[in-house]
């Protein structure tokens, strides 16, 4: 139905949160026109958005309200399955797809039914178990936490030793430190390479193209130094499908159709001269995928999920060129300390040096009197984003963004995009990308 100037009436988006990821996806749909109310699980993330738009303290009494329900995260997959069988457009979430991402031993598995090549990995429920298992098969190998301790990137370790003498010290430590923590997880043969992501959105059905193709900085400081974060920043363009896509992601659709998933997804694989080898699964929004993402989706975002969650196939139009997003943290990001964020940030305003149109976006923050303010706990401030035909130019688009930015205490990694040329090189010279 049209609201008489030939554009879509206004839909009513109820966002279903843990921690507020979705912030800004919500912020980019209100402006459009759409109404918005977010539902936010975590007491100490209650904040976030305030002032934006209106929050809720029960989500299920707002279901009927809404024309549309998002999930944000993983571990709603119940009520998603449940939804859409009610005939309520959902995007995000299924039982299936929570799963996939959740349990990493059943995304493996579910990879290798479908035909995609796997690296050799062992499942541990116990860290004397493997300890002896390196000691019997000496290699360099990474370490994975399953379940909810996944979502811990601290707690990730990648292997630097052939014989795999520093990940048996990393064990030891472990089961000190974390056996109440991690109870299950992976121990992956280390593959050396290019690390990159494919994903698309799926419509209950089919994914909807362009793919869209990323390239993680997951460590805190420039140069991969430091402890992982999840994300400190991530470059990227959209795509056809390529090979990486093809012998990945692209062999999961009947899956994700059985399972009638509508939403993101995208597998982070290795890529050298041998082959392609997927690493885990992302059934959800990326963060700061998504905000990078919206750099470059020409679409109207509302329209767009709305009519991929009505199992349509809707166009998803993208700038070409190149994307890059970079994390403006402060403390006590990466790790979580309710004193040093009540210390440090609680409560900073961001300023800017001069009005910034374009390429800013919010993560933990409220508004405040016309001001937008740090909330939440962690200190995950906001995402700056910039475009360009080349790597280089939308590199020089972001920074010179985040220079126009001022918050006590700010910090942010000074290299995302920057290792393009080599990576793109090889990925091409391999055949992987054209």
């Amino acid at each position: 139905m049209s609201n008489g100037n030939g554009k879509p009436s206004p839909k009513k988006f109820l966002f279903v949160t843990n921690w507020a990821l979705a912030t800004d996806l919500a912020y980019r749909i209100k402006q459009e026109g759409h109404k918005v109310r977010m539902y936010v699980a975590d007491k100490e993330c209650k904040d976030i958005g305030d002032g934006v738009f209106d929050t809720v303290d029960n989500w299920k009494e707002h279901v009927e309200w809404a024309d549309i329900v998002i999930f944000d995260d993983i571990g709603f997959g119940d009520d998603a399955d449940r939804l859409r069988k009610q005939g309520k457009p959902v995007v995000g979430g299924s039982v299936y797809t929570d799963r996939l991402e959740d349990d990493r031993e059943f995304g493996q598995e579910e990879m290798k039914t479908v035909g995609i090549s796997i690296l050799p990995r062992w499942n541990f429920t116990n860290f004397d178990d493997a300890v002896k298992f390196i000691q019997k098969n000496p290699d360099r190998y990474v370490l994975k936490p399953s379940g909810k301790a996944q979502n811990d990137k601290t707690l990730l370790f990648v292997g630097q030793e052939d014989d795999g003498r520093d990940l048996i010290q990393i064990l030891e430590h472990y089961k000190k430190t974390w056996a109440k923590t991690i109870k299950e997880f992976i121990i992956q043969k280390y593959a050396s390479g290019v690390e990159v992501a494919v994903g698309a959105f799926f419509n209950g059905q089919e994914f909807t193209y362009p793919i869209n193709v990323n390239f993680e900085h997951k460590r805190l400081f420039a140069g991969e130094i430091g402890p992982p974060t999840g994300e400190m920043g991530t470059s990227m363009f959209w795509s056809p499908p390529n090979a990486v896509f093809k012998e990945t992601l692209g062999k999961m659709e009947t899956r994700l159709r059985d399972a009638a998933y509508v939403g993101y997804v995208d597998i982070n694989c290795i890529c050298n001269a041998k082959g392609i080898y997927p690493l885990e699964f992302t059934c959800r929004f990326g963060y700061p995928t998504i905000n990078i993402q919206m750099e470059g989706i020409l679409s109207e975002l509302g329209e767009f999920f709305y009519a991929l969650a009505s199992k349509q196939k809707p166009e998803l139009r993208t700038k070409k060129g190149f994307q890059v997003g970079v994390v403006v943290a402060v403390p006590p990001f990466p790790y979580e300390d309710v004193k040093v964020f009540q210390r440090y940030s609680e409560g900073a305003v961001i300023l800017f040096k001069k009005e910034l149109a374009e390429g800013f976006h919010p993560a933990e923050l409220k508004m405040v009197e016309g001001d937008w303010v740090i909330a939440g706990v962690s200190g995950y401030a906001l995402i700056v984003t910039g475009s360009g035909s080349t790597m280089h130019d939308a590199r020089t688009a972001a920074y010179n963004r985040v220079k126009n930015i001022m918050i006590p205490n700010m910090f942010y990694r000074t290299d995302i995009g920057a290792r393009w040329n080599e990576d793109s090189d090889r990925l091409q010279t391999w055949g992987y990308m054209y």
